[in-house]
């Protein structure tokens, strides 16, 4: 019997079959070639790598877990772990990708009319257009059921009003799927950002996520066809249903932050020498790392075990909460670990840890917060909800 692999202690790796290690080899490799060497560079300058996204879609990585229109139908595991082997460059190109599929494409492709899925899936899986998700608004963020954004009909036309704020691919995007409250409901409109009173502003002087383009969307009298409202669905179970599909994504890519973070204080601890010796041979550098190591294997473990239910009888928004509140707050203490055993080290980007670490602050609270999460499972155990 072969001793445990450090990197894998568990084998998960041994539960993927053929075609998941295949896609998790091939997007770890893209990542490995093109990205760790220079993601320190575009966090420090706050750039997006715009020139990366031609490569992702010829990876079919862009809407990789959506059925046609030029999407690559993948299973849920399969995308998850792509997303862990992106966010292990960067949670910044993870975050691009998951807001194309889940949060732009999927809103499409499950409740758009076959009009509105022809002019716009497959030129998305192509990299050729890109989307965003406009739900949260500046004073409405975990209670998105107060929005203030309105949609009013004038005719056989729609007039949208409103901000955004927080929007992923926000200043690049051709497409913004924005939610806003109609007479009848909360409705989602697909809105092509060259629309007259349609302005996106970049948000700067952030300290997290400075890879990922940012934005502040404005919407002022902007005038839409009666085509372009998504027709399949009223009400919050829209936005939701696209933001459970976003974490399910992010349960798995926390891991791939938490995974390079693990690496790089193995290796460094295997080198980096005091007292004579390397700081790996000391009680209190092993007991970090066998404690980083246990929460990531049970992480990746919970992980593969949530994908499994989605691929098959799904899995309920609830077990999403779980994954994520779990794993990203694992994420995040193997982070702060890995930045103690580098010591002065850890806080330059010369190592991915402190970038990983300012990442993960952002991760902990977009698409639910920590205490969101919690208060669903909450709600889960006890039958009783206490949001308000």
């Amino acid at each position: 019997m072969n001793s445990p692999d450090p990197r894998d202690l568990l084998g998960v790796r041994d539960l993927l079959t053929a075609e998941e290690r295949e896609i998790a080899d091939t997007v770890r490799a893209f990542v490995g070639k093109e990205v760790t060497e220079h993601a320190g560079e575009w966090f420090e300058e706050a750039r997006f790598p715009h020139h990366l996204i031609a490569p992702l879609a010829d990876l079919g990585l862009l809407g990789m877990h959506l059925e046609g229109y030029g999407c690559a139908g993948t299973s849920a595991v399969a995308y998850g772990l792509a997303c862990l082997e992106l966010e292990a460059g960067d949670s910044g190109l993870r975050s691009f990708v998951s807001v194309q599929g889940s949060l732009a494409m999927f809103p499409i492709w499950k409740y758009g009319s076959e009009e509105q899925k022809q002019r716009w899936l497959p030129a998305m899986a192509r990299g050729e257009k890109i989307g965003c998700f406009g739900l949260t608004e500046p004073d409405r963020g975990s209670d998105p059921a107060a929005m203030r954004t309105t949609a009013r009909r004038d005719g056989s036309d729609w007039v949208l009003n409103g901000t955004k704020m927080w929007i992923t691919n926000g200043t690049f995007a051709d497409v913004a799927v924005v939610w806003a409250r109609a007479e009848e409901g909360i409705r989602g409109f697909l809105v092509p950002t060259g629309t007259p009173g349609f302005t996106a502003r970049e948000i700067t002087h952030k300290m997290s996520l400075r890879m990922s383009a940012t934005a502040e969307l404005v919407l002022d009298d902007v005038r839409l066809p009666e085509d372009a409202v998504l027709p399949g669905v009223t009400g919050l179970r829209g936005p939701l249903s696209c933001l459970a599909e976003a974490r399910y994504g992010i349960l798995w890519g926390a891991l791939g932050a938490a995974r390079s973070c693990f690496e790089t204080a193995l290796d460094y601890a295997t080198t980096r020498e005091q007292f004579g010796r390397p700081i790996g041979g000391f009680q209190l550098t092993q007991q970090k790392l066998v404690s980083m190591a246990l929460e990531l294997n049970k992480g990746l473990l919970l992980a593969l075990h949530l994908g499994r239910r989605k691929d098959g009888e799904g899995l309920p928004p609830e077990l999403v909460s779980f994954g994520k509140l779990n794993n990203v707050r694992a994420a995040i203490d193997i982070a702060r670990s890995a930045r103690t055993i580098l010591a002065a080290n850890g806080i330059s980007l010369e190592y991915p840890v402190i970038r990983h670490a300012n990442n993960l602050e952002s991760v902990l609270t977009y698409e639910g917060t920590e205490e969101i999460h919690t208060l669903v499972l909450g709600q889960v155990l006890t039958g009783q909800s206490a949001y308000r």
